[in-house]
C-alpha cells in the first residue's frame, strides 16, 4: 500500500511541476510600448501598468489593455438638412488618442463606438446652422467646430480629439447642377470683366504711349527752338562784338589821323580835310570831267588843295 502511495506521489510530481509552470506563465504579462494596462483585482480597479513586464495573480487579477497611440475612426455617411432646407450627404474622419486609460474604460461603455456616434450628432448640429453654400465654402470652419465640440464632450472619457476632417458634402443632383450653372455664370462674368479690363489697360497704354510721344516731340521742338535762339543770340553777340571792334578800330584810326594832323598838319586843317575828301572820292570811284588839254594830276591836286609841282619842259 505504501508502495502504491509513493508511486502515485512520484507520478503527481511532474503534473505539479507542469501546473506550477503554467501558473507562473499566466502570472507574467507583457505590456507593449503602444498601450497601457489596467489591473483589476476581484473586479475592482487596482492599478495601472506602464509598458514592460507585469506580474499578476492569475485567477485573482485581470488585465485590460488600452491603446495609447493615435487612432482613426470613420464617421458613417448621413443625410443632414442645412438651414436653407436642402439635404446633403456628408461623412467625416476623426483622429483621437487616449490620454487617461482609467476614464476611457470606466467612464464610457465603449469609446470606440461612442466617438463616431457623437461625431454624427455633432456634425448634424453644426451643418444645420449653415446654408449649403456656406457649408461648401467653409469646410475648415466645420472641421474646427467639430473638433472643438467633440474635444469638449470627450474630456470626461479621457479622450483627446486630435483633428476632424470632413470628407465630402454631396447635395442633391438638381441642386448640384444649379450650383454648377451659377459657378459657370460667375466664371464667364469674371472672364468678361477681365477681358474688358485688359482692353481698357491696353487702350490706356496706347494713350499713354501717344502722350509720351507727343511730349517727346514737344520737348524736341522746344530744345531745337532753344538751340536756334541760342545760336541767334551767339551770332548777334558776335556781330555786336565785330561792330564794336570795327568801331574801336575806326576810332583808333581817327585818333591816329588826328594825332598825325596835330603833329604834321598843324595850322593846315583845311588842307588835311581836302586830302581826306580827295582820298574818299578816289576810294569811291568818283567821276571827274577833265577838259581837253588839261593834265589829270592838276585836277587831283586842285581837288586836294595842293600846289602842283611844275613839270620840267623838255628841250
Amino acid at each position: 500500500m505504501a508502495i502504491d502511495l509513493w508511486s502515485m506521489f512520484w507520478l503527481c510530481v511532474p503534473l505539479l511541476v507542469i501546473g506550477v509552470l503554467i501558473y507562473l506563465a499566466a502570472a507574467v504579462k507583457i505590456i507593449r510600448p503602444v498601450e497601457k494596462a489596467l489591473v483589476e483585482r476581484f473586479g475592482k480597479f487596482s492599478r495601472t501598468a506602464e509598458p514592460g513586464l507585469l506580474l499578476v495573480i492569475p485567477g485573482i487579477e485581470n488585465v485590460v489593455h488600452v491603446p495609447t497611440t493615435e487612432m482613426r475612426v470613420d464617421v458613417a455617411e448621413q443625410t443632414v438638412i442645412t438651414s436653407d432646407n436642402l439635404n446633403a450627404v456628408v461623412d467625416a474622419i476623426v483622429y483621437y488618442r487616449i490620454n487617461d486609460v482609467v476614464k476611457a474604460v470606466y467612464n464610457i461603455d465603449n469609446f470606440r463606438t461612442a466617438i463616431p456616434s457623437l461625431a454624427q450628432t455633432t456634425l448634424r448640429a453644426v451643418m444645420g446652422k449653415m446654408t449649403l453654400a456656406e457649408a461648401n465654402g467653409n469646410r475648415q470652419q466645420i472641421n474646427a467646430s467639430l473638433e472643438e465640440e467633440l474635444d469638449k464632450e470627450t474630456q470626461q472619457w479621457g479622450v483627446d480629439i486630435i483633428r476632424v476632417e470632413l470628407q465630402r458634402i454631396d447635395p442633391p443632383h438638381d441642386v448640384q447642377q444649379a450650383m454648377n450653372n451659377v459657378v459657370k455664370a460667375e466664371n464667364e462674368k469674371r472672364a468678361a470683366v477681365d477681358l474688358a479690363t485688359a482692353a481698357e489697360t491696353n487702350a490706356d497704354g496706347i494713350r499713354r504711349a501717344a502722350v509720351k510721344a507727343a511730349e517727346g516731340d514737344a520737348k524736341s521742338i522746344e530744345l531745337k527752338a532753344l538751340a536756334n535762339a541760342h545760336a541767334v543770340e551767339m551770332a548777334a553777340q558776335a556781330n555786336a562784338k565785330a561792330v564794336e571792334l570795327r568801331a574801336q578800330a575806326d576810332a583808333k584810326a581817327i585818333q591816329l589821323v588826328n594825332e598825325a594832323a596835330q603833329k604834321y598838319f598843324k595850322g593846315d586843317a583845311q588842307t588835311l580835310k581836302k586830302l581826306q575828301v580827295a582820298e574818299k572820292s578816289l576810294s569811291e570811284n568818283t567821276k571827274y570831267v577833265i577838259p581837253e588839254g588839261t593834265d589829270i594830276s592838276t585836277i587831283i591836286t586842285e581837288a586836294a588843295g595842293i600846289t602842283p609841282i611844275p613839270k620840267k619842259k623838255s628841250d
